[in-house]
C-alpha cells in the first residue's frame, strides 16, 4: 500500500494496554490484517462466538471467545507469518516463520511474553501459514522471552500432515545459537503442535492445561497427543484425584515435584506406562498383563510364540559409566534386618529387565536384558549385582529377531548405540567404584556390589 510501513518495520506503542489489560510490550503492526482476519475465523470455526477481539494494527491480540458450552476464554495470541520462501544455506523442505516485532534497535532485549498472573487468559504463541490454512503452535512457556529478530523452522511435511489431519504433534531438537547459547528446554527438544483452524480452541485449551500445570515438552507432546481426535466441547471434568484428594491437579504436581521419594514412585509408575504401550504396540507381542502385587515383577508378557517372560521394569541412571554406559538399579529399596540378602533380588524373580533410559536421553525408550546373563552378586551368589551395565546383551525391542533377549544375532544393535543428550556428566569411575551418597539422594542407582 503506498506510503504504508512494510510488514518487517514496526513500531512499538508506548501504552501497554490491550483489552483494558496491562500486557507490558504493545506493538504497532502493519501488513498483518490476513493474520488477523484467519484468528477471528479460526474462532468461529472451532465453534466459538466471538465476543471481542482487539486491533488488527496491534500485537498481541486478545480474543474474547464463548465457546458452545458457554465457557468464556480470553486469549492473548502474539501471530507471526510462516512463509515457504528460499531461503539460503537452509533445506527446501521447509516453512519459514519469523519473530519480528518492534525496531531492530530494540530486538537485542528481552521481549518478555504476557502471562495472566491470575491464570485465567491463556498466552498463545503462533506462527501462521495462510497457503496451507495452519496454525504452527510453539511452547510458550519455552519462547519466553520472543527472540525477537530469529526464525523458527518447520519441516514443510510436518505441515502437509496437519493439513490432512487436522492435529499433528511432534518434537524437535533445539539448539543454542549466536544470541543463546543454552538450549530453551533441559531436554534440547520442544513439542510443537501443527494445527487446522477448526481445531483452534482444542489448542486453546491445550495451552491453558500445559501453563498451569507448567508441562515440560514431554508431557505437552503426551497432552497434545491425548487431543489428537477431536472430542465434545465442553470444559475438561476434574481428574478423580483432584475430586478425592480436594486439590487442584497442579497442586498434586507440586506436591509430587517437592518430595523426592514420592517423585521417584512416581517416575517409575511413569515409566511402567510407556513400557506397557510400548509392548502392547509391539507385533511380536501376543498378550500383556500388567500386576500390581507386591514383591511381583511388575509385567507378565507372552509372545507370539507362545514363551511366557516376567518383566521388571527399572529406571536407569541419568548418569553413565566412564565408558558411556547406561546403569541401572536392579534391587529393592530395603533390606530385613535378620537378612542382609533380602535386599537383592534372587535371579529367578523375572526373566527380563526393561531399563528405561529416559533420566538419562530424555527419551522414553527402553533396553531389555535377560537376569540369565547379568553378573551376580558379589557375595551371594544366587542373587542379582545391585546396579547393572547395559551391555551390548541388551537390545532395544522384548522379541528381537523373535527369539527374545537371549537370541543371538550378527548385528547387535547396541554397537550403534549413542547418546544425544545426557542429563549430568558421565560416571567417571571404575565399574567396583561405590557411588556417592550425594548421588544416591538424586539418583535412584544405589551403590555397587558390596
Amino acid at each position: 500500500m503506498p506510503g504504508g510501513r512494510p510488514e518487517g518495520s514496526m513500531l512499538r506503542v508506548s501504552e501497554h494496554l490491550v483489552a483494558g489489560r496491562d500486557v507490558g510490550e504493545v506493538y504497532r503492526v502493519s501488513g498483518r490484517r490476513d493474520l488477523h482476519s484467519f484468528l477471528l475465523d479460526a474462532v468461529g470455526s472451532s465453534g466459538g462466538r466471538l465476543l471481542y477481539a482487539s486491533d488488527a494494527n496491534r500485537a498481541p491480540v486478545y480474543l474474547g471467545i464463548q465457546a458452545s458450552s458457554d465457557e468464556r476464554i480470553g486469549v492473548l495470541v502474539y501471530p507471526f507469518r510462516v512463509t515457504r520462501n528460499t531461503i539460503r544455506n537452509r533445506p527446501a523442505d521447509e516453512v519459514r516463520g519469523q519473530l519480528r516485532y518492534g525496531s531492530e534497535d530494540s530486538w537485542e532485549r528481552p521481549h518478555p511474553v504476557a502471562k495472566d498472573v491470575a491464570g485465567v487468559d491463556v498466552s498463545l504463541v503462533v506462527g501462521i501459514d495462510l497457503e496451507d490454512g495452519v496454525f504452527v503452535g510453539l511452547d510458550a512457556r519455552l519462547w519466553d522471552p520472543l527472540p525477537m529478530g530469529i526464525s523458527f523452522y518447520a519441516k514443510a511435511a510436518e505441515v502437509e500432515i496437519a493439513r490432512e489431519q487436522s492435529w499433528h504433534v511432534w518434537e524437535k531438537v533445539n539448539r543454542g545459537g549466536t544470541r543463546r547459547q543454552a538450549p530453551r528446554s533441559p531436554s534440547s527438544l520442544e513439542t510443537v503442535v501443527a494445527f487446522q483452524p477448526h481445531r483452534f480452541i482444542d489448542y486453546v485449551r491445550l495451552e491453558r492445561r500445559a501453563s498451569s500445570l507448567r508441562l515440560d515438552p514431554a508431557l505437552r507432546f503426551t497432552a497434545a497427543e491425548t487431543m489428537r481426535s477431536e472430542g465434545p466441547d465442553e470444559p475438561p471434568r476434574p481428574h478423580v484425584l483432584e475430586e478425592q484428594f480436594a486439590l487442584t491437579s497442579e497442586q498434586i504436581l507440586d506436591i509430587i515435584g517437592g518430595r523426592n521419594r514420592l517423585s521417584v514412585a512416581v517416575r517409575g509408575g511413569v515409566a511402567e506406562h510407556h513400557l506397557e504401550r510400548l509392548l502392547r504396540e509391539d507385533p511380536d507381542i501376543a498378550d500383556v498383563r500388567r500386576l500390581d502385587v507386591d514383591a511381583k515383577h511388575d509385567f507378565d508378557v507372552t509372545t507370539v510364540t507362545g514363551e511366557l517372560l516376567r518383566v521388571e521394569c527399572k529406571n536407569a541412571s541419568p548418569k553413565l559409566n566412564a565408558a558411556g554406559e547406561f546403569r541401572v538399579e536392579v534391587q529393592k529399596t530395603r533390606a530385613s534386618k535378620s537378612d542382609p540378602a533380602s535386599r537383592f533380588y534372587p535371579v529367578d524373580s523375572f526373566d527380563v529387565v526393561a531399563a528405561c533410559v529416559f533420566s538419562a536421553t530424555g527419551q522414553w525408550d527402553f533396553w531389555f536384558g535377560r537376569t540369565s546373563q547379568m553378573q551376580r552378586h558379589a557375595t551371594f551368589a544366587d542373587r542379582l549385582a545391585p546396579v547393572q551395565v547395559v551391555t551390548g546383551d541388551w537390545v532395544p525391542r522384548l522379541n528381537h529377531n523373535a527369539g527374545g533377549p537371549s537370541s543371538q544375532h550378527e548385528a547387535n544393535p547396541l554397537d550403534d548405540r549413542r547418546v544425544d543428550i545426557a542429563f549430568g556428566e558421565s560416571f567417571a569411575v571404575g565399574w567396583d567404584d561405590p557411588i556417592s551418597t550425594t548421588d544416591q539422594e538424586s539418583d535412584p542407582v544405589g551403590s555397587g556390589p558390596s
